[in-house]
């Protein structure tokens, strides 16, 4: 019964991705492989750290780090300790995906073996949700879940998560982030809404993403 429940919403989701995997040229894989990376984004991050460093005292930065980087394992042990290996839903990339040879990749690259959820969309929905909640501020709130969306989109891009895998991976980032940030106010008992200079994460984010745009073309010329 329960097969022929999640039968039409698998279906659902591998016709979903093959429509989006579908749209492909040489600058958007550069920019997608580039924009995919972990350490691309250390400039980012570190404007998080001037901005808190900024407005609080280093206990409370302190603080607020730790509870990033606990938002963060929370969402990338759930999603690949406790579900992913109960699952074993194997990426549309992989050899062993019923689409694997429709599916278009990027250099040769077809990930790991599962890939539901995806860790990396509960890491960037995971930050970006933590962040909506400690600041508040509009501009921010847009631009770092734009960043974290088209994080989730380069997935299906690379051909390496399917959407279903990314809507569950944001959605245990989510959590992960409601309950760190939870903790952190409880115990700091700070409020974080008056923050200033917050739009220097945006700048740095922006700047970073210029920088892969113009890197992409650079590839092509």
């Amino acid at each position: 019964m329960f097969a022929t429940f999640i039968q039409p919403i698998v279906e659902a989701d591998q016709s979903a991705f093959l429509f989006l995997n579908s749209f492909h040229n040489t600058f958007w894989d550069y920019f997608m492989m580039t924009f995919t990376g972990k350490w691309i984004w250390v400039p980012m991050y570190a404007s998080i750290l001037y901005v808190l460093l900024r407005n609080y005292d280093w206990k409370v930065s302190l603080f607020c780090v730790i509870a990033i980087a606990l938002t963060i394992t929370f969402a990338d042990q759930v999603c690949a300790t406790l579900i992913r290996p109960y699952v074993e839903r194997p990426r549309p990339a992989n050899e062993l995906s019923p689409i694997a040879d429709l599916v278009h990749i990027v250099n040769g690259r077809r990930g790991g073996r599962f890939g539901f959820p995806s860790c990396h969309a509960s890491n960037s929905f995971g930050l970006a949700f933590f962040l909506v909640l400690l600041f508040r501020k509009r501009p921010l709130s847009w631009f770092i879940c734009i960043w974290a969306a088209l994080n989730c989109y380069t997935r299906i891009y690379l051909g390496l998560h399917y959407p279903g895998d990314l809507i569950v991976g944001t959605i245990v980032g989510g959590c992960g982030a409601w309950l760190m940030y939870y903790l952190l106010t409880r115990v700091t008992k700070q409020n974080f809404r008056h923050a200033k200079q917050t739009e220097v994460i945006i700048y740095t984010g922006l700047a970073t993403t210029a920088g892969i745009l113009i890197y992409a073309m650079v590839q092509i010329i």
